[in-house]
């Protein structure tokens, strides 16, 4: 009876963990997960002025070397961006099909010029608008801001 008990413990921690390989994303998927994550995503945030782009862009590190010139964030949690995976498939900027759109609350940052790194200067425009993502994996999880 111990012993099958045993069996069956570790037969449902082998479940346990397939299940959780399956759902991460992969390797290199994750890497760009990240990224996306860091340069894209604040859920906290309300942004709208030209003080918060000037703080997240230096945050984020995108102002190391040389000024980004323009970057957006979302100011949506999470799940509620993954779920912009789950919709329909359209065609990216670089001609891939793996881009998906969704409505949701933003910042964009756009570059004054003049500025040099890593004191860059930014313009911020708040809005709320359809945004295009390309997502990767299985699940799929955004890896690009592609507009």
């Amino acid at each position: 009876m111990a012993l099958q008990r045993t069996h069956s413990l570790v037969l449902f921690l082998l479940l346990i963990l397939l299940e959780l390989l399956l759902v991460q994303p992969s390797c290199g998927q994750n890497h760009m997960y990240q990224r996306f994550l860091r340069q894209h995503v604040d859920p906290q945030g309300t942004g709208g002025n030209d003080g918060y782009c000037n703080l997240m862009m230096q945050r984020r590190k995108m102002t190391l070397h040389q000024c980004k010139h323009f970057n957006s964030f979302i100011h949506e949690d999470i799940w509620n961006i993954r779920s912009i995976c789950s919709t329909a498939n359209i065609q990216c900027k670089n001609g891939k099909m793996n881009c998906h759109e969704g409505v949701v609350k933003v910042t964009d940052c756009r570059e004054t010029g003049g500025s040099k790194a890593p004191n860059c200067r930014y313009r911020a425009m708040a809005s709320t608008r359809r945004v295009v993502i390309a997502c990767e994996g299985n699940p799929e999880v955004p890896v690009h801001f592609d507009r």
